[in-house]
């Protein structure tokens, strides 16, 4: 690694924020070009920054480019932290960093079965690459075993929640796998044994997790910035991909803007006596219901009983 000195924390913290606010394509391009140019990844700069999850958020961008560069970005940080990891420590002028245990793999492991001790859990699994042929990774390419459990059907849980974190995922399989079976571990223990309510528990996060569309979210749990407790509480709302978000928000405030539109405009007057109760307190609005040329028709509600009448 080059003793070269890359950009500050400060600095990439201020490419992140014209990256949230780039409104064209060429925008992201250009920064993540500089960041791809000037950024000497290691493990507290990333951590520090949250610089992988703010680039990785673009993966789906709607400019092939864009999500092509974000790739080629993430990749090759990857690269260069599991080097710096081969060799024992960080790029020149840094601290080595100190080992720490896998958070997601001590709470799969340390977390007992319910109905169970694991049958044949993995204690270490190794790195798969992609396949050749550019199909998804799963438990099969990666050569992992994830018939953890006497229960089948914990075992298919766990799988199908590998294969679809693994998916588009460049991590280690034994990092995935200790990510999966931390999800089922808690969907397990919450839902109170391998109940109804556990097997459709596990159905949505499957669903939400294999969407091609949201990577994000399956970078994050996988990165451990998502914990296997905050997942199982999470709403579908919350587990969308940026786009749907937006989306989502859009729809609403066309919905709310359309709701108001339609809403009538009242005003309330005492120039209006009720019929019923003789109260003056009414409110009322007018519409054009007849050819241009006509009056206006009032529609009058007594504020007091609800009465309601009309007049032109």
């Amino acid at each position: 690694m080059s003793d070269k000195k890359g950009l500050s924390a400060r600095e990439i913290k201020a490419l992140m924020s014209g990256l949230d606010k780039a409104t064209t394509g060429q925008e992201c391009i250009d920064i993540l070009q500089q960041l791809k140019k000037d950024v000497y990844p290691t493990e507290k700069l990333l951590r520090e920054t949250k610089l992988g999850i703010a680039v990785n958020k673009l993966r789906s961008h709607a400019d092939k480019k864009v999500s092509e560069l974000v790739k080629s970005i993430i990749k090759g940080w990857k690269d260069q932290i599991t080097t710096q990891k081969a060799a024992g420590g960080a790029p020149a002028g840094g601290k080595k960093p100190s080992p720490k245990p896998d958070s997601a793999s001590a709470s799969a492991s340390a977390t007992p079965s319910a109905a169970g001790s694991p049958a044949e859990a993995p204690k270490k699994a190794p790195k798969a690459p992609k396949p050749a042929n550019g199909a998804p990774r799963d438990s099969k390419t990666d050569n992992v075993n994830t018939n953890v459990y006497d229960d089948k059907v914990r075992n298919s849980c766990v799988n199908i929640t590998y294969n679809a974190l693994a998916s588009d995922s460049d991590a280690y399989a034994e990092r995935i796998l200790a990510c999966a079976r931390a999800i089922e571990s808690t969907v397990f223990a919450n839902e109170k044994g391998a109940s109804p309510s556990y097997r459709t528990k596990m159905r949505s996060l499957y669903m939400n997790l294999k969407d091609k569309a949201n990577p994000t979210l399956r970078y994050r749990v996988v990165a451990g910035e998502i914990t296997a407790e905050r997942l199982y509480r999470m709403t579908p709302q919350e587990m969308a991909s940026e786009e749907m978000k937006s989306e989502i928000e859009r729809l609403e405030k066309k919905n709310l803007f359309n709701a108001q539109g339609a809403k009538e405009e009242r005003a309330i007057t005492d120039r209006f006596t009720c019929g019923k109760c003789k109260q003056k307190k009414v409110s009322y609005y007018q519409l054009q219901t007849r050819s241009a040329d006509e009056p206006l028709t009032t529609f009058c509600t007594c504020e007091n009983c609800g009465n309601r009448w009309k007049f032109s």
